[in-house]
């Protein structure tokens, strides 16, 4: 059974939430803020941290003990905030997910799966992820930004090889070798033009997916513009 820790301003205060997440198949478990890390660090790591967002964001010694325990167990984390205070967590990128306080505890049961199922396909091996870009390997499919991006077939397999392994530097050949196969007759600058088309469909101004490695060839990089 799914472990759930809900992080509140008083331990009490959510005890009907965590009641509805219980009798929704869910193990589930609440300490306040004024616990800290101590709270965090006494127990076995949750599958699902679920934090009170009451106001502003929390404490700073909270949010580095969440943002600690992330970086040595990775976990998706769900903001439970007021539905005026939404703005509070733009842009707040350790958060995967968020439940307005006045929602419906089913609703919140449901959104809670479905966030443990992506975390345990992506800990499965079946999403190769670099900043905004996403390979989802079970259903052949680029998502960057938030958008799916159309792929032919040898884009989709140049990126998904190139991905597999970040950082390496691959010269055409052997691009060709593990991409096109043995069989393949054409010339290395089969390579240059799919690169280059896909270049145009998943990077911007800002990230730089497919880096060019001068008179060797290519290797992906962390997604960030040089």
């Amino acid at each position: 059974m799914p472990d759930i820790l809900i992080i509140a301003r008083e331990s009490q205060r959510l005890a009907g939430l965590g009641d509805g997440l219980t009798r929704a198949g869910l193990a589930c478990s609440t300490i306040p803020y004024s616990e800290g890390m101590a709270g965090l660090t006494r127990r076995p790591p949750p599958d699902l941290l679920l934090v009170e967002v009451a106001g502003r964001l929390p404490d700073v010694d909270m949010w580095e003990s969440i943002r600690s325990l992330k970086q040595r167990n990775p976990l998706p984390v769900m903001a439970l905030v007021a539905r005026e205070r939404l703005g509070d967590i733009d842009g707040h990128h350790d958060i995967d997910d968020f439940f307005t306080s006045d929602g419906d505890v089913r609703e919140l049961a449901l959104r809670v799966k479905r966030l443990l199922c992506r975390a345990k396909t992506a800990g499965s091996g079946e999403l190769i992820t670099s900043a905004d870009l996403v390979v989802d390997l079970a259903r052949c499919e680029v998502v960057v930004g938030g958008r799916v991006v159309e792929l032919t077939f040898k884009e989709y397999e140049l990126l998904k090889y190139l991905a597999s392994h970040k950082g390496r530097v691959y010269t055409r050949e052997a691009l060709l070798d593990k991409v096109w196969g043995y069989d393949y007759y054409g010339g290395d600058r089969t390579v240059d033009v799919h690169i280059r088309r896909l270049r145009s469909k998943i990077e911007d101004a800002k990230h730089t997916f497919i880096e060019t490695v001068r008179n060797i060839g290519y290797r992906f990089t962390s997604g960030t513009s040089s």
